[in-house]
């Protein structure tokens, strides 16, 4: 009876996380019929219908994009599971940790100094990924969960997200703007007493409130993408092996951009996924260096058919697809034999790109 009524929790707990989201659908299907059939106007049906098809197709996107998981090469192994269950010790597990992130592009640690490992998903945590409670697994640069979408929103959907917020937001002010006169006249008892009367009223008030709740969600998330953080990192800084640095993964307002947006200009408004890098490894801006990096500054992962297979998009190693956020950098191919050379006696010192001025 146990895991039958857990099952019954769980499809509960499903259909109680869709309720937002079949609100604000039921918010736009009401706002579409009010607007379209009690306040037609053919010029201003044009411009509401492109931004409604962009709202919506955003606000889709957002919603069913799957979350990334981190890559199978951040999985413990079958033995390296059982060193750790055989040693209960936490400094053991800690060095059985450090040998394992030592070929993984890992440079933030908890607030310990600790190597960051998910006990649920028995894997090494990539940087900017975290455990969501909710979904039960890892995103890969989480930066919550969002209710209004029932979807972790995170590397592989936060392009859509701020395109969601900006033709939502585009939506609701289109709709105060062209209701407003109807509104006035509304109060100056120039409407003929219809149904279309509430319909009005109701829908500027609605467009308006929602317009100031979406500006502010907005400015937000575009101060978070202009200094290259996400919600998590804007409450709790990350912590590289120098110390906590909330600065570690900008590098300039252009750069920070075009990891979330993507190089080509034709795709940013457009809700297909575009955004730069794997979402497991980022370039940093820091200059304390960490001698347990492998010798890439961007720790590439070559992406196995396997690890491929799951995604819904192709995955671009981030030595390639992030190859101009890294034009500032020294050529890494000419100096792999000093590194290899160094790897054998004394730990050589990995360069980072420097912060944009």
């Amino acid at each position: 009876m146990a895991p039958s009524g857990s099952r019954i929790k769980r499809g509960c707990q499903r259909v109680l996380y869709w309720i937002p989201v079949l609100f604000i659908a039921a918010i736009v299907a009401w706002s579409y019929y009010a607007y379209v059939l009690q306040l037609c106007i053919v010029v201003y049906l044009l411009v509401y219908h492109v931004v409604f098809v962009m709202f919506v197709w955003a606000y889709w996107q957002t919603i069913f994009t799957q979350p990334m998981n981190p890559l199978k090469e951040f999985q413990l192994s079958y033995s390296d599971k059982e060193l750790l269950e055989r040693d209960d010790r936490g400094e053991s597990q800690q060095e059985i940790l450090r040998r394992i992130a030592k070929e993984l592009p890992i440079s933030t640690r908890t607030n310990s100094g600790a190597i960051r490992f998910c006990d649920r998903c028995q894997l090494l945590k990539p940087d900017r990924c975290h455990h969501c409670s909710v979904c039960d697994k890892c995103i890969l640069k989480m930066d919550h969960h969002c209710p209004w979408v029932n979807n972790c929103v995170g590397f592989s959907n936060y392009k859509f997200f701020m395109l969601f917020l900006l033709y939502s937001l585009l939506y609701c002010l289109f709709v105060t703007a062209t209701d407003l006169k109807y509104f006035i006249k509304f109060w100056l008892n120039g409407l003929p007493d219809t149904q279309a009367k509430f319909h009005i009223l109701f829908l500027f008030f609605s467009a308006s409130m929602f317009s100031v709740s979406l500006a502010s969600l907005f400015i937000y998330h575009c101060w978070l993408v202009c200094n290259n953080r996400s919600t998590l990192e804007a409450v709790r800084a990350p912590v590289f092996r120098h110390g906590t640095d909330k600065n570690g993964f900008s590098l300039g307002c252009g750069k920070n951009f075009r990891q979330v947006f993507g190089d080509e200009v034709k795709y940013w408004p457009i809700p297909v996924f575009s955004s730069s890098g794997d979402g497991c490894s980022f370039p940093t801006c820091l200059v304390n260096l960490d001698p347990e990096q492998p010798p890439s500054p961007t720790g590439p992962i070559p992406t196995t058919k396997s690890a491929a297979e799951g995604r819904q998009f192709p995955s671009k190693p981030l030595r390639e697809s992030q190859s101009r956020l890294l034009t500032s950098t020294p050529s890494w191919s000419d100096n792999e034999g000093a590194a290899n050379k160094d790897r054998k006696g004394a730990s050589n010192p990995i360069m980072t790109i420097e912060h944009e001025a």
